[in-house]
């Protein structure tokens, strides 16, 4: 009966509480036992739990006076908001959490924003009410500015204690409305996630928006034009429950049995064969912001990447590759990134789920180039640089940003705007002490150390929220790195024509610290074409081979020491110097 079913979830910016909130839903609601609680209960990878972020989405079923209240938790990075995006449009109402001590920040909008292009209807939450320095009083007046809400609206709570819990659950009762789809029609269900077991196949986590699909019948998914029988379909707890068929508007999960990943996609609608329906509008194409080249330490190690990185991209959306090849590291792929977090944590699972040694190439931005005869593409292989001339005009991908910062730390934060070449747009002020910057910005400026930087800035208290914009004409040349006079691919990057030299001087001091010592020298270089414009050596690692000399001709001394210099030499001429994987992100951050 769709009249005892809410579907909701919670947003709000990184660290405001979002996964607390849900741990003390699952007690107040009695789903998960005490003796099994944990802290970030629906944070099931390790990976969630060591950095204390939310990665994947994650829904549960409730059940609450009389009421099933199914949940999905989000992510809260920049990175993730396509993760966002997507349990948006499986819901009907969204709880906005904001915390009592920072106030509104800049992916709290990002976020509402989401929710009210879905027409969702909001709940807006302060959390961290129990900590000394809450200031609910101004919290309170921030988000009735933000909604246009009266300020009985807003229910103060603290999720680390429990207090006035059972009051947000109410408010989800009375406030969010029922799913509309019928058991009479056609079966008709949204994909919104999906993961890949080896002895089930792909299993889709799945939105019935109307009819009904139980165990055992036969499925179609309209856009792969693929079908199964569902082996099994159930609930969330939130372990997996199996139930004997889900009904209009229930959030779950269907075993399709199917092991080849390319059936099943997010954003696709499943259907009954026997009576099919149309097909839902699914999710726009999410565009990736940062790119970079995966290769194996071990050659023999190719298909196991292109397994691992099917299987990731099984539920992780934003996530695109595809097959490269480099004359110095074999085969690989140029994989898309949502940003340098969506990278690291991509990078991390293939290590921990996959046990795969990789080499990472240095992250790189998608410039769109206009080739002499008109033709236009999309290049974020450096490589692809070499001959400038063939190009008519290069463009850079721009991004319009929010940040979020007190008003005594504007101009700082402006400094550094300038720095990164970003162009002034407005200010907006949310109250007497904070203010919302708006800019421009290349999409190169903030694929480096810019987070930090805006952090330090603003000891603490910025935060960023960017969405693509558009392209810009920018004059940018290729950066090779030498090392050992071997040209290393890996580490070629594209920088801004002016920016070459201090660019190049900043690499090759970086990597002479993060290099280790060979017993040879190495000589560390920076070139643009044939030109080299930085370098430095990496003195060798000596061995006292006099040690053992106790006195006589001196002679015998310099035969040994002109012996043990013409072994480096003929050392440096072969040696080769292998570079360790955290090299290549270590040559992004700028200096501090």
């Amino acid at each position: 009966m769709t009249s005892k079913i809410r579907n909701f979830c919670i947003i709000a910016h990184i660290d405001h509480g979002k996964s607390t909130l849900a741990d003390r839903f699952l007690q107040t609601t009695g789903t998960v036992a005490d003796r099994e609680m944990k802290e970030q209960l629906l944070d099931s990878m390790d990976l969630e739990r060591e950095r204390g972020i939310t990665i994947k989405l994650q829904p549960v079923r409730m059940a609450y006076l009389g009421y099933e209240l199914n949940l999905i938790d989000t992510p809260g990075h920049v990175d993730f908001n396509y993760e966002v995006s997507r349990s948006l449009a499986a819901v009907e109402g969204a709880i906005l959490v904001v915390d009592a001590t920072q106030g509104i920040q800049a992916q709290t909008l990002a976020n509402l924003y989401l929710a009210m292009e879905q027409e969702l209807t909001v709940i807006p939450v302060i959390n961290k009410i129990d900590l000394p320095a809450a200031d609910l009083p101004r919290v309170q007046q921030e988000i009735v500015q933000l909604l246009g809400c009266e300020p009985t609206d807003i229910i103060p709570v603290s999720a680390k204690t429990g207090d006035n819990i059972e009051a947000v659950l109410k408010a989800v009762i009375e406030k969010v409305p029922p799913p509309r789809g019928t058991l009479e029609e056609p079966l008709q269900a949204l994909i919104f996630d999906s993961e890949f077991d080896d002895y089930r196949g792909v299993i889709a986590y799945i939105r019935v928006i109307s009819g009904a699909v139980a165990a055992q019948s036969e499925v179609e998914f309209i856009g792969t034009k693929s079908h199964s029988n569902a082996l099994e379909v159930g609930y969330f707890t939130p372990k997996l429950k199996a139930a004997p068929n889900l009904g209009p508007g229930e959030i779950g999960y269907l075993v399709t049995g199917l092991k080849d990943i390319s059936k099943v996609r997010v954003g696709d609608t499943i259907t009954s064969r026997q009576n099919p329906a149309p097909q839902l509008p699914g999710y726009k194409e999410i565009q990736p912001m940062v790119y970079a080249g995966l290769f194996c330490q071990q050659g023999d190690d190719y298909q196991r990447l292109r397994g691992a990185l099917e299987k990731l991209k099984l539920n992780d959306g934003a996530l695109s590759f595809q097959a490269e090849h480099s004359a110095a590291l074999g085969f690989g792929f140029r994989c898309g990134f949502l940003g340098l977090l969506h990278l690291e944590v991509v990078q991390e699972r293939l290590r921990r789920e996959f046990d795969l040694d990789l080499i990472i190439t240095v992250p790189a931005v998608a410039y769109r180039v206009e080739y002499k005869g008109g033709r236009q593409e999309n290049i974020s292989n450096p490589q692809t640089f070499s001959d400038m001339s063939k190009f008519e005009k290069v463009e850079e991908p721009i991004l319009n940003t929010d940040i979020v910062c007190p008003i005594e730390y504007l101009g700082a934060v402006m400094q550094l705007l300038q720095e990164r070449r970003g162009i002034y747009l407005n200010t907006e002020y949310l109250d007497t002490v904070r203010a919302i910057l708006h800019y421009q910005l290349p999409l190169a400026a903030i694929l480096s150390d810019f987070f930090s930087r805006l952090k330090a800035v603003s000891s603490g208290y910025a935060s960023l929220n960017y969405f693509f914009a558009g392209y810009q004409p920018v004059s940018v040349i290729k950066l090779d790195v030498l090392v050992a006079d071997e040209k290393v691919e890996a580490l070629s990057t594209m920088v801004y024509r002016n920016e070459a030299e201090e660019v190049g001087r900043r690499i090759v001091t970086k990597l002479k610290e993060i290099l280790p010592r060979q017993q040879f020298e190495i000589k560390i270089q920076a070139a643009v074409g044939a030109k080299i414009i930085a370098a430095e050596r990496l003195s060798a690692l000596r061995k006292d081979v006099t040690a053992k000399l106790y006195g006589g001709d001196v002679t015998r001394k310099m035969k040994l020491l002109n012996k043990q210099k013409k072994g480096k030499k003929k050392m440096a001429g072969r040696g080769k110097v292998h570079i360790p994987t955290e090299a290549y992100l270590a040559i992004l951050k700028k200096e501090e």
